[in-house]
């Protein structure tokens, strides 16, 4: 005697039941939070947007001084976290692989930029890398400005995105099964061979992530490069700082206006960060 295990569908009526059945109150607050914290701010923003017409949208958008904040904020963010993607790896590998003394207050430093109020940040930078900080005065001599100049823009970018990096690795480092590296020594491969070939392939989807993470981050970045930039246009003028000296004119089309570029590349960065997320899941699933 057999018995049919298979399940039939449910009927429509029911699976409509089962839905408004599964609605409760942390579901309805939690709608409810996102609507009034992401969903309508975002829409607000493209409403407005929208009211100028494509071609007032357009004019505004291509200004030259707007086409130069871009340049100055995206390549600026960019080389920011290829830097980082880079020495983020490093520094991220050595607090996994390494024991040494003061290695957690080392790993509780890496976090800083997320605790440091930006303007703080942005005023120690000022200080450090002006001709007569710390760092700075090295720099002096040569003919190089770092503060009040996009280098200072870039080593703004670069601290607060920092952290995103090495977060982003400190896990997938911690995972890797030393085993395979012994099994790479033992058939004869050499230390640079065991890294490329063994270690390095699994961190590339998690390497690329942190870099995205990082890019993301340092395009919104307001607080510290104001403080540590000159803020002149074609120099080193940023997209938000933009935005912020709009408003102040009253302004408020053009500060809409260069407000949703930056969101619209925000949505394909998140789109990036996700397919990129989705990539390393599936590369350590195989």
């Amino acid at each position: 005697m057999t018995t049919n295990l298979s399940l039939s569908p449910l009927p429509k009526k029911l699976s409509k039941f089962n839905f408004w059945q599964s609605i409760s109150v942390p579901w309805v607050v939690t709608i409810i939070y996102l609507l009034l914290i992401l969903v309508l701010p975002i829409a607000a923003l493209l409403v407005k947007s929208a009211s100028l017409g494509l071609e007032g949208f357009w004019q505004i958008a291509t200004t030259p001084i707007a086409i130069s904040t871009y340049n100055v904020t995206f390549l600026t963010a960019l080389a920011a976290g290829l830097v980082n993607g880079l020495m983020g790896t490093l520094v991220a590998w050595v607090l996994v692989r390494y024991e040494f003394p003061g290695k957690k207050i080392v790993d509780a430093v890496v976090d800083l930029p997320f605790a440091l109020p930006t303007s703080v940040a942005g005023l120690v930078l000022a200080t450090l890398y002006s001709q007569t900080g710390w760092v700075g005065r090295f720099f002096a001599p040569f003919g190089v400005q770092i503060a009040f100049s996009r280098a200072g823009v870039f080593v703004a970018m670069v601290f607060i995105s920092l952290p995103f990096i090495v977060r982003t690795l400190q896990p997938v480092l911690q995972e890797l099964e030393e085993e395979a590296e012994e099994a790479a020594w033992s058939l004869g491969a050499t230390e640079f061979q065991t890294f490329w070939r063994v270690i390095f392939p699994p961190l590339i989807p998690p390497i690329l992530t942190g870099i995205a993470l990082g890019f993301s981050r340092a395009v919104g970045e307001y607080g510290s490069v104001v403080l540590i930039a000159s803020n002149i246009p074609f120099k080193d003028l940023i997209a938000p700082v933009l935005v912020f000296e709009r408003l102040e004119q009253y302004d408020y089309s053009g500060a809409t206006v260069i407000g949703a570029v930056l969101l619209f590349v925000s949505l394909i960065l998140l789109l990036i960060i996700n397919l990129l997320q989705q990539w390393g899941r599936r590369y350590a699933n195989d």
